[in-house]
């Protein structure tokens, strides 16, 4: 290529005519191929924006199905809440329905056995009046009688006591009579009682104990409260025996004593003596009493 300068300036020489109608076409194709290019671009986005719209429309449907199915099931879950409570309240209703009639059963009921009770109370009550009156003059009389039944016992009791007071008096005159003595061991004995009302006048004084015996020579040995007597020999001219005395195992012989002799034997566990007292002396048999303490202490 040739270069002329002029002013500077470059110079570019014209092409051919042929050339420039090439270049034409080709720039027309490839404008025309970019257009295609684009225009293919423009459907392959617009398909990818279809099936993102379509996927994006599919999720929505499922989305809004889920929400009408829990929208449904919610629903039903309300009903069923809401049928139940109504169920409830039905319930309730009919429960203070029943209350209240059951309420009212019971106020009446009340109601008459009160009236019931009233009317046997007041029937009692004349019933009572009428007891009570008849009961009182019951009383009364009773009373009268048993007012009447103690004079009588209080007369009596006077004649008893006064009859005691005698018996007494007499006793008393009795036992006078009565003799101390003292005994063979020189103690001074009891009362003594010679016969059958001697002893019965000594037991009413209570202050011993009487056992009454009779023992025949015959006999081996005669079990007389805590003693034993055995009988040896009797002399009915001259009131007089001898007799041998078991007491806790020992043997004791009473030689030559006289009718109403106490004969004085100790024993343990007691502070007084024992006494024998014979009032009889017969052929072979002697008969009398055996005194003993009511109270034994032991002797020191």
């Amino acid at each position: 290529m040739d270069t002329n300068e002029t002013n500077n300036n470059y110079y570019v020489e014209p092409e051919p005519e042929h050339r420039s109608g090439s270049g034409k076409f080709w720039l027309i194709g490839g404008a025309l191929a970019l257009a295609l290019g684009a225009n293919g671009y423009l459907i392959v986005r617009s398909n990818h924006l279809s099936d993102e719209l379509a996927a994006i429309r599919d999720g929505n449907t499922a989305q809004f199905a889920k929400m009408n199915q829990s929208a449904a099931a919610s629903d039903e879950d309300y009903r069923d809440r809401f049928d139940k409570l109504s169920q409830s309240i039905n319930d309730v209703h009919s429960s203070a329905a029943s209350a209240h009639t059951a309420l009212k059963r019971f106020q009446a009921d009340e109601k008459k056995a009160n009236d019931d009770f009233s009317q046997k109370l007041d029937a009692q009550k004349t019933d009572f009046g009428g007891q009570l009156s008849t009961l009182s003059s019951d009383t009364s009389s009773k009373f009268s009688q048993v007012t009447t039944d103690v004079g009588g016992v209080k007369t009596d009791v006077d004649g008893l006591k006064t009859q005691v007071a005698d018996d007494r008096t007499q006793l008393e005159q009795h036992t006078a009579d009565l003799k101390r003595v003292v005994g063979d061991m020189g103690v001074m004995s009891g009362l003594i009682a010679t016969n059958g009302k001697d002893l019965d006048a000594l037991r009413q004084l209570g202050e011993r104990n009487y056992y009454e015996f009779s023992v025949a020579k015959n006999q081996k040995q005669v079990r007389v409260g805590n003693v034993t007597l055995a009988l040896k020999k009797v002399d009915q001219k001259h009131n007089r025996y001898t007799i041998d005395v078991m007491a806790d195992d020992k043997l004791v012989e009473k030689k030559d004593r006289t009718t109403n002799e106490p004969i004085q034997i100790y024993v343990s566990g007691a502070r007084q003596p024992d006494e024998i007292v014979v009032n009889t002396v017969q052929k072979d048999t002697i008969t009398g009493y055996l005194a003993t303490p009511k109270v034994t202490v032991s002797r020191r």
